[in-house]
């Protein structure tokens, strides 16, 4: 490591260690503050280590800013650190060295880069990090270059990848199979509407299905947005992103299971043929759907493909689905903690540790029965909104309740899939959420690792 410059994490106790640099921190008024750090000159204009204040606790982020801020060279981590810390510490440094540059005209400088730490876990690493570049890059590329075809294309090179079966519905096909919810939202679009669909894994493993909701831009329907709320939706198809970000993580790391993967990929256009408000729609469940508002078209899709993935035999051990769907679960946790439904209600419990052990964390939402009357219907079998505009993140989660069995585990993630603010290792832009916390859950429960 004598080419690599060492960094120390340190708070305002540790810095007696580092006395014959006590003027030079002085000067710069360097403390030990975490999110802080301090570049201790050696001879001749080099770097002679990096002081890092450590936070209590350390955790994934400690090290997130440091790709994008420290000069662009070699480092290595001067202390030992327990296997699992110097895990996650390497992890948060490689997330924090995401750029997304596809549309620059320039190729981005190379950037500061941290050697393996000892007892690191290269392949979790590298793994999380594929999957969640990818998530990154699918919802971070512009909807117009990234409609339900492009998004079956990069479904089709991740089952290349993983040497995983990949079969598509498309167009008109939808409904000779019996998906007439995506059909109807995505039918207006130029693309036409499909159902992804990707297998992969030992046909006798426990088999978890993962559903993404694939809205690849959502003009909000005849009910359209206003500009405003326009501006984010290439973002709609985060659900879609996440769940390929976490198979990508379960294929490359050889879980045994038997994964099976369902995207709805659709646009919700305006067109002649658009959905209107009020219209019913059936089901592939056999329910039918008033459309109370076609801006709600997340859980129409989201629908029909749960219905397929708890209908299958044998049947699931577990279920989750990722969707951005919606803004109430903003309002109720802000844009960085992901919403979450679990039926039973007891899942929530391994699923929070889950995500607090990688620090990817979750809040557990109620499935409260009694607002399910708020989407009762007049015409049809129930509404596609509630009857009132209060816990819309919860009438939602109900709605998708419908297509689901009780009998089989279901998560429902309600997510933004977007940084609206840069922190350290996440960059603003399209975001993983949640990912690496049902992947220890997978483990966890349905393994038994």
């Amino acid at each position: 490591m004598s080419s690599s410059i060492p960094i120390y994490l340190v708070n305002e106790a540790d810095l007696h260690h580092h006395s014959e640099s006590q003027t030079w921190l002085s000067a710069n008024g360097f403390t030990g503050e975490a999110n802080s750090f301090c570049l201790i000159p050696g001879e001749k204009d080099s770097i002679a280590k990096v002081l890092v204040g450590k936070p209590d606790p350390v955790d994934t982020w400690t090290l997130g800013q440091l790709p994008q801020a420290l000069p662009a060279q070699q480092y290595h981590l001067a202390d030992d650190w327990p296997a699992a810390m110097a895990t996650k510490l390497w992890l948060g440094w490689r997330l924090g060295e995401y750029r997304f540059a596809k549309y620059k005209r320039q190729d981005s400088p190379p950037g500061a880069a941290l050697m393996k730490p000892e007892g690191a876990d290269r392949a979790y690493v590298e793994s999380a990090i594929a999957g969640t570049f990818l998530t990154r890059d699918l919802v971070n590329t512009p909807a117009g270059d990234m409609g339900p075809e492009q998004l079956e294309a990069a479904a089709q090179t991740l089952a290349d990848a993983h040497a995983a079966d990949l079969t598509v519905i498309r167009g008109d096909d939808l409904l000779q199979q019996d998906y007439p919810l995506v059909h109807a939202v995505g039918r207006a679009c130029a693309q036409p509407p499909r159902l992804i669909d990707l297998r992969w894994g030992n046909p006798d493993a426990p088999k978890v299905t993962l559903v993404g909701k694939g809205v690849c831009f959502d003009s909000g329907g005849l009910n359209i947005k206003n500009a405003a709320g326009m501006k984010l939706m290439k973002k709609d198809m985060g659900g879609a992103a996440n769940v390929l970000g976490l198979a990508e993580m379960i294929m490359g790391l050889q879980l045994p299971v038997r994964l099976r993967v369902l995207v709805p990929a659709v646009e919700n256009s305006i067109s002649s043929n658009s959905v209107h408000p009020l219209d019913v729609l059936p089901s592939r469940r056999g329910l039918t759907v008033e459309v109370g508002n076609t801006d709600a078209e997340g859980r129409l899709i989201l629908a029909d493909a749960l219905w397929e993935a708890v209908s299958e035999e044998p049947e699931p051990e577990l279920v989750v689905d990722f969707a951005t769907l919606t803004g109430a679960a903003r309002i109720a946790l802000g844009t960085e903690l992901p919403a979450c439904f679990t039926n039973p209600p007891e899942v929530a419990e391994t699923l929070l540790a889950c995500g607090l052990e990688v620090d990817d964390p979750l809040w557990h939402m109620p499935l409260h029965q009694p607002y399910r009357a708020m989407l009762e219907s007049k015409v049809a079998d129930l509404s596609n909104i509630a009857s009132n505009s209060y816990g819309g993140s919860i009438t939602a989660a109900l709605f998708l309740q419908e297509f689901t069995r009780p009998d089989i585990p279901w998560i429902h993630i309600d997510l933004m899939a977007y940084n609206i603010r840069t922190l350290p290792g996440r960059p603003e832009g399209g975001e993983a959420m949640g990912i690496r916390a049902v992947f220890e859950l997978i483990k966890r429960q349905v393994v038994g690792d």
